[in-house]
């Protein structure tokens, strides 16, 4: 593990330690996101990525705006950006998989176009090769996710899901829609980040502005999540990410 993940982990683990002890609902994220980090250290050891001192750099980065919203949230609840804001103050009875799936929509949408861009300089972007590079080892870490799918889902049971006879059966095909779903956000957030690229070119005002735009439709989805019904069905018909035009 890489000097850099090693003090994300541990910032992670000091993190969560108060939050389990208090049974707070923030846990349930925080601890599916710790055991992703330590997944992702072992892929990079593996050699799965093209470049992997720019994926830990990135992993790093893109998990501070996270653990950053988080300490702030800890602070005053009305701190964070407001997808955070929103997935932070859920209503703490949902099911562990709710709050799991509040924090990576709002994570996802909302922090990981920014990292991106904070990770990869407009040369990075201009570069044909440089920045299909990224892009593969972008699109490498579903497969970590991927196969993290079933053992989070078995994870948050035991942690205190309750679930149905129906919920069971339910499972294998929510598993898979989640697998789908993470794909399909991934590519809208690719598509954000080159937006935020051009918005950064035009200079700091051009640049705030498209993240306040990212931040409302972020924002949005998160909300849309907390409403009575269906989510895998809304989910299904309005998909995960979120488009900026």
């Amino acid at each position: 593990m890489g000097s850099g993940i090693h003090a994300l982990v541990s910032r992670m683990e000091g993190l969560l330690a108060p939050l389990q002890a208090a049974h707070d609902p923030l846990r349930f994220f925080l601890g599916v996101y710790l055991r992703t980090t330590v997944a992702v250290a072992a892929a990079i050891r593996g050699g799965e990525f093209e470049d992997p001192a720019w994926v830990e750099e990135w992993d790093v980065d893109f998990a501070g705006l996270y653990l950053d919203a988080l300490a702030a949230h800890r602070r005053d609840p009305a701190a964070p950006p407001r997808p955070w804001r929103l997935a932070f103050g859920a209503r703490p009875g949902l099911p562990p998989e709710a709050h799991v799936l509040l924090g990576m929509n709002a994570h996802i949408n909302y922090d990981l176009p920014q990292s991106l861009v904070r990770v990869i300089p407009p040369a990075g972007f201009d570069d044909p090769g440089l920045r299909e590079l990224r892009r593969r080892d972008h699109e490498r870490i579903d497969r970590v996710l991927a196969a993290r799918v079933a053992v989070e889902d078995a994870q948050l049971h035991r942690d205190g899901g309750r679930r149905t006879c129906l919920d069971r059966l339910l499972s294998p095909a929510n598993r898979t829609a989640s697998q789908v779903l993470l794909r399909e956000s991934r590519r809208k957030v690719w598509a954000n980040a080159g937006q935020l690229d051009a918005a950064r070119r035009e200079g700091p005002a051009a640049y705030a502005r498209r993240v306040a735009d990212l931040e409302s439709a972020a924002a949005a989805r998160v909300d849309d999540l907390l409403r009575p019904g269906p989510v895998l069905l809304r989910l299904a018909v309005r998909g995960f990410g979120v488009t900026l035009s």
